[in-house]
């Protein structure tokens, strides 16, 4: 159990120090002011126009790095900063969120995919390391065979929650790239302002990489504690 809470200590820590240096590249590139003086929501709602998309609305919401695409109600929600802001972190995020809603109107298959994951991991995320937890104890405390198998019921929900993590990783990849290529075939960013939205988005997605990694950590740990200690 002492490697287990030491190897969920170094992820959370790899987890923060990626989260703090993200919001630090942000703070930084919201400095960089775009030469069209295009607001978060101008961006975006360009975007999906030159994409087509007629039926998807840019909408502002409450917090800090709070954006994203709603593809129940087909919303970009862009939190206040980024709505309102006319610099590269926001030109960059404004951007990655319409990148979901091309995916959408796209029928993008690592989407699609997520999309139908989401019930099922909104069920079973939240109770899988307790059933898990809970079959070992049965197994070892009482002695009951069955503990077992209750146990490799949680860690397969448990796998669940791996799985998303990681379908989420092409979609969030594939966002940016569409961000960025839009951005820059349209002529919408300066050469300086290209870099640091472009850098942005890069270490956007490694708190993405950095979740499913420790995502599958815990799974193997809770793989191990089943079936290692046949």
């Amino acid at each position: 159990m002492m490697t287990y809470y030491i190897l969920i200590g170094a992820i959370a820590l790899v987890s923060w120090l990626v989260s703090s240096r993200l919001k630090s590249k942000f703070k930084h590139y919201s400095k960089v002011q775009l030469r069209n003086g295009m607001s978060g929501a101008e961006i975006a709602e360009k975007m999906l126009a030159d994409h087509g998309i007629t039926d998807v609305q840019v909408v502002s919401t409450p917090g800090m790095l709070t954006d994203h695409y709603n593809p129940k109600n087909k919303t970009v929600n862009l939190s206040e900063g980024v709505y309102n802001q006319r610099n590269a972190s926001a030109a960059a995020v404004a951007a990655h969120e319409c990148g979901h809603a091309v995916q959408h109107a796209q029928a993008y298959e690592w989407l699609t995919m997520r999309s139908k994951l989401v019930p099922v991991v909104q069920v079973t995320s939240g109770m899988s390391t307790w059933v898990v937890f809970g079959g070992l104890a049965l197994a070892a405390g009482t002695g009951l065979g069955w503990g077992i198998y209750v146990a490799i019921a949680g860690l397969i929900m448990m796998g669940f929650a791996t799985l998303f993590s990681f379908v989420t990783l092409p979609v969030e990849y594939d966002a940016s790239n569409r961000a960025l290529a839009w951005l820059k075939n349209k002529h919408m960013v300066s050469q300086e302002e290209y870099k640091g939205a472009e850098d942005a988005l890069k270490w956007a997605a490694r708190t993405y990489l950095v979740a499913a990694l420790g995502s599958l950590a815990s799974l193997l740990y809770w793989a191990w504690a089943i079936f290692g200690s046949d």
